[in-house]
Parts: C-alpha cells; sequence; structure tokens
C-alpha cells in the first residue's frame, strides 16, 4: 500500500476516535457532574527501509479530561450537594475508592448515603455515612458536616489527588486515583445544589462539524488514491 495512505489512514483513524469523544460529550450535556473529554493527537514517525525519507503518521493516543468546573444548579433535594472550587467526594466502589463531583445522593434502605448506582459515600474518616430516616431536618455546612435537628453526624470527605496527572475517568463522572488523595482544604460544599456537565453544547457543535469536514477531506483523498492506483494497475496490465 502507498505510504500516502497509510498515512491518511492513521489520521482517519484518529479524526473517527475523536469523533466517538464529542459525540459522547453531546449525550451527557444533562448528566451531572460529568467531565468533557477531549483527544490528544502527536505525530509517529517511522523509519522506511533503505534510502526512502520517514514516515509520519497521526497518531490519537489518549485521552483528556477538562477538569473545570461545571454551572451549580438548585434541586432544593436535601440529599443534593455541589463543590465549590477544587475538590471531590469519595465513594466506594468494586473497584476501589473513587473521586466525583457528581454529588446527587440518596439515602439507602440500609440507611447509608449512596449515589444513584448504590456506591457509598465516605466521610473523612474514609468510613461510610449514616442518615436516620424520619429524624428531622437535614443540614450540610460549608465545611461538609453533616447535621440533623443541629445535631452532626458526620463530616462529608472532600479529597483532591495526589497526582493529578495520573487519574482515569471512569463512566464519565468517576476519577480512580492510583497515587491517593489528600484533604481538599479550600472547597465548600453548598446543599440543594448539583453540579452540571462542564460541557459547552456550542463548542461541542462546532468541534463535530470541523472533525466532520476533516475526515470527509481525508476520504476524498483516498478515494482519489484509490482511482490513481486502478488506473495504473489497468494501464499496467494491458
Amino acid at each position: 500500500m502507498d505510504n500516502s495512505i497509510y498515512a491518511a489512514l492513521s489520521r482517519q483513524s484518529g479524526l473517527m476516535r475523536e469523533m466517538q469523544v464529542v459525540a459522547n460529550n453531546m449525550a451527557n450535556i444533562s448528566t451531572t457532574g460529568f467531565r468533557r473529554e477531549g483527544v490528544l493527537f502527536s505525530e509517529y514517525v517511522d523509519s522506511l527501509d533503505g534510502e526512502q525519507p520517514s514516515l509520519s503518521m497521526a497518531y490519537a493516543n489518549g485521552r483528556i479530561v477538562d477538569f473545570a468546573q461545571g454551572p451549580l444548579a438548585n434541586t432544593g433535594n436535601a440529599l443534593d450537594f455541589a463543590i465549590e472550587g477544587d475538590g471531590y467526594f469519595m465513594i466506594e466502589t468494586p473497584e476501589g475508592n473513587q473521586l466525583t463531583r457528581a454529588g446527587s445522593f440518596l439515602r439507602s434502605p440500609d440507611g447509608e448515603l449512596v449515589t444513584p448506582d448504590g456506591f457509598r459515600v465516605l466521610d473523612t474518616g474514609g468510613t461510610a455515612i449514616f442518615v436516620p430516616a424520619d429524624q428531622g431536618e437535614i443540614a450540610m455546612s460549608e465545611d461538609g458536616t453533616l447535621s440533623i435537628n443541629g445535631a452532626p453526624l458526620a463530616q462529608i470527605g472532600l479529597y483532591l489527588p495526589e497526582n493529578a496527572n495520573n487519574v482515569s475517568l471512569q463512566a464519565g463522572t468517576r476519577f480512580t486515583v492510583p497515587d491517593g488523595t489528600r484533604p481538599a482544604e479550600t472547597a465548600r460544599v453548598m446543599q440543594g445544589f448539583v453540579e452540571q456537565s462542564n460541557v459547552d453544547p456550542v463548542s461541542e457543535i462546532s468541534r463535530m462539524i470541523e472533525v466532520q469536514r476533516a475526515y470527509e477531506l481525508g476520504q476524498n483523498f483516498l478515494d482519489r488514491e484509490d482511482q490513481r492506483i486502478r488506473g495504473v494497475i489497468s494501464t499496467l496490465s494491458k
């Protein structure tokens, strides 16, 4: 296969992957705590046999996460919490403890504070938070202290990853933290609010159009190369 086709295909593959990421961002515009993703492109240069010049390939070698805070929406729900500033809630999952900004929580049948997926929310000591039913008004202070009728129950944990460059986004709203965490000392909690997705619909639509046009341009090039090669083969076979 001609080297130009290899280079074009590598670019097309990366553009397709970026289109998938943009589409996923668009699909999660209304997902609480969702973090926008992008694709990181780099150039891969490979040497060729003999005296031929090197071949430059496009390589979509990873995803980048936009950590910018999303807008806060007032829900009025006593168990909805939003973090203002740098910080994350910690939840217990089958894959280990993970961080999230999605603060729409529920009370489980066992009385524990959990996510809609049933993952337990952890306090500053890394243990589950118990919320008694029908015991009075639930209140949350800015430092994360949860109380009922003024009596403190627990302090919800607010954390930061020790190494922000080594986190992995899971399901769009959860982060694995292989290097551990540390307390988020400046973050504050707002009760009755949730943080919305940080996806900007206008920017995503613009990017989708750009990727689509770039992909079409590459496809046109491949079609012309295919016609050229077929023409050469047809000429040589006569």
